[in-house]
């Protein structure tokens, strides 16, 4: 859906021949390790997004957004990026790639959960919720920007991968 999946599989993919102690190292003080990267992703749709949209998919009175956001920006990592606010911080824990996986499976199990209920995705047009960074978005923005998002992290990946 909306290349959620795609995005998951190349995610997993470019992380999975690395070692649980290159998963976990620190290439630069105060930056994410590849596992914290990982981490973070399983928090925001855990978190964030598939609640939001499990709400508003149930919300009788959700309006449609305004207009679409331009959420492709997501992908640009030239674009300034947006801080983490503390629920989606990942922790210092060290994580294996097999608990890492376990975590993205049940954060995605959750959203398509919430997904599997809708019959017509043009109601994904119709409804909309608030997004931190991109302001009222309609549920279909929601879904595509949860690929966005972990591609941008996936070139994330691949820069701090050079540098182990």
């Amino acid at each position: 859906m909306l290349g959620i999946e795609e995005a998951r599989k190349e995610v997993l993919a470019s992380a999975e021949n690395l070692t649980d102690d290159q998963l976990n190292r620190e290439v630069e003080e105060g930056r994410w390790t590849i596992a914290q990267v990982l981490e973070h992703l399983y928090l925001i749709e855990r978190g964030l997004a598939a609640p939001i949209i499990q709400k508003e998919l149930e919300n009788d009175d959700s309006q449609p957004a305004r207009k679409k956001k331009p959420i492709e920006l997501t992908v640009d990592r030239s674009v300034q990026k947006v801080e983490a606010t503390e629920p989606f911080q990942p922790s210092n824990e060290f994580m294996t790639f097999e608990e890492i996986k376990e975590r993205l499976s049940q954060s995605r199990a959750i959203l398509l959960k919430a997904l599997e209920t809708v019959e017509d995705e043009a109601i994904l047009s119709q409804k909309s919720a608030k997004h931190p960074a991109f302001g009222t978005m309609d549920l279909a923005q929601w879904v595509e920007f949860i690929g966005l998002h972990e591609r941008r992290h996936l070139l994330q990946i691949e820069e701090l991968k050079v540098e182990l």
